[in-house]
């Protein structure tokens, strides 16, 4: 399990988990899996990173561990 900042990040965009699944295109359940620190495939980070508004270039900001 590793540490991420995905929960940080959509709290302080103030976008409920539902908002980032539907925006990323995955499922809520996937968003609360990750935001404890579960690991997700390569794909699903792209997604993740692109919809909280960050650049893919930006993704050690988000999921540091990798």
């Amino acid at each position: 399990m590793g540490n991420n900042a995905v929960k940080e990040i959509r709290e302080e965009l103030l976008m409920s988990k539902a908002e980032l699944a539907r925006k990323a295109g995955v499922s809520p359940l996937t968003i609360d899996r990750i935001e404890k620190g579960m690991n997700c495939r390569m794909e699903t980070k792209r997604k993740i990173i692109l919809a909280l508004g960050y650049q893919l270039s930006d993704k050690e900001k988000i999921f540091p561990e990798d």
